[in-house]
């Protein structure tokens, strides 16, 4: 056994995370983005959207993992300036305490959030913004709903795996009265 501790946080190989996500849960951070007015009340949420690996279209948050020796803190920016450029000015909260810890099974029904690739552990945030968005990576666009329209059945049929029902549980802790 080596003295030496690896500290260089990346990415896994293809194969090493398949393996990784097979035998434990991943560590992910969620943010959900929102506009808010002077009162600090949610005026508007972001939701992006994305062409799935089977070519289906949908609606999503900012997600992503938590790499090797990476703070939550440093993992969540990454993602959010990843997700929506690096004009956004994301707000991020002073205290790391989630509003939620959302836990995805690959089996359906064990929790309402589901990802069939993996077992995922993640810590979700609301985070406001507000600097200029321009949705980069994997992300088509992103759109900017009021609360109402976030929540209708329209826009929430449109988002898997259960990130409808964490964009209720957001807009429920920041007191949106729907």
């Amino acid at each position: 056994m080596s003295d030496m501790t690896e500290t260089t946080p990346g990415w896994l190989t293809s194969d090493d995370l398949e393996m990784a996500r097979a035998r434990m849960p991943i560590l992910y951070v969620e943010a959900v983005p929102v506009r808010v007015d002077d009162s600090g009340e949610v005026t508007s949420v972001g939701l992006l959207l994305r062409i799935g690996p089977d070519g289906t279209v949908s609606r999503t948050l900012v997600s992503g993992r938590v790499l090797h020796h990476e703070r939550v803190r440093d993992a969540l920016l990454r993602h959010l300036e990843k997700d929506l450029g690096p004009v956004a000015l994301p707000r991020v909260p002073a205290s790391l305490q989630p509003f939620t810890v959302a836990e995805y099974f690959p089996t359906q029904g064990v929790t309402a959030f589901h990802d069939p690739r993996q077992h995922a552990v993640s810590l979700a945030y609301i985070v406001p913004v507000t600097g200029d968005c321009r949705p980069r990576q994997d992300a088509l666009d992103l759109v900017w709903f009021s609360p109402r329209e976030a929540v209708s059945p329209a826009v929430q049929s449109e988002m898997p795996g259960g990130h409808g029902v964490l964009l209720k549980q957001a807009l429920a802790h920041a007191g949106c009265v729907i």
